[in-house]
């Protein structure tokens, strides 16, 4: 079974520097958009593309991304909405209606590998919905309104979620469409299953997958790109 993939690429970038808008950075001479595509249109298990933009980025994707790189599984460029969900939940509108499993990414993780693609649709498949995550590294406190601590979070049983998110169809639409219905605003997919009592499995991700929002995200995803060079050159 192969799964559709919807890229969520329409952030407005208002964290990263000049305004501009971080998934067209370049990174090592390419868009970090475009890393982050080639990942999925060269994995065997995505079937198509949709590709979410803000509206004045569609023209732009078009000639400058899909056309320049060749990508072939890019069905469809549609606008964002005002916040990520909406973007989301334009995407899952515009899939075919024979979708089975759906994939969703943050176009801003360039790092995401096939390996992570392929273990979370084959895990959605088996169990209905798959995150990608890694524990969290550092102590997490939970403060009160004045900005003093309340409690401190016990981090053995946190994990960061990252993407792909990954869920059988049926279930996702009807996550979103009960999120739309009581206007809940999660912060990732998951949790708007995880509101309808669905258990979501989490999936081994790396601490490289990171997503960039801010200018020293950028920095470090040089890093981590030339990093990738020089293992692959030691192979």
């Amino acid at each position: 079974m192969k799964a559709d993939a919807i890229i969520v690429s329409a952030g407005k970038g208002q964290r990263f520097m000049e305004g501009r808008k971080k998934q067209y950075f370049s990174l090592g001479g390419k868009p970090i958009l475009a890393h982050t595509l080639d990942q999925f249109d060269t994995c065997p298990l995505i079937r198509s593309i949709l590709l979410v933009v803000g509206q004045e980025d569609q023209d732009y994707c078009l000639k400058e991304i899909i056309e320049k790189f060749k990508y072939r599984k890019i069905s469809q460029v549609i606008p964002g909405g005002k916040r990520r969900q909406d973007s989301v939940k334009n995407g899952l509108d515009g899939l075919s209606a024979h979708s089975e499993v759906i994939v969703i990414h943050d176009g801003v993780r360039p790092f995401v590998t096939k390996e992570m693609i392929e273990d979370s649709i084959r895990s959605a498949i088996r169990f209905g919905a798959a995150i990608i995550a890694m524990p969290v590294k550092d102590t997490i406190k939970m403060t009160q309104p004045d900005g003093t601590v309340l409690k401190t979070l016990d981090r053995e049983s946190l994990y960061q979620a990252q993407t792909p998110q990954t869920f059988q169809a049926s279930l996702i639409q009807e996550a979103y469409l009960k999120a739309t219905e009581d206007g809940f605003v999660g912060t990732d997919d998951a949790s708007l299953v995880e509101r309808l009592g669905k258990k979501v499995h989490i999936l081994p991700g790396s601490y490289t997958n990171i997503k960039i929002t801010t200018p020293e995200d950028l920095m470090l995803a040089e890093l981590i790109l030339k990093m990738r060079a020089h293992t692959k050159g030691e192979e």
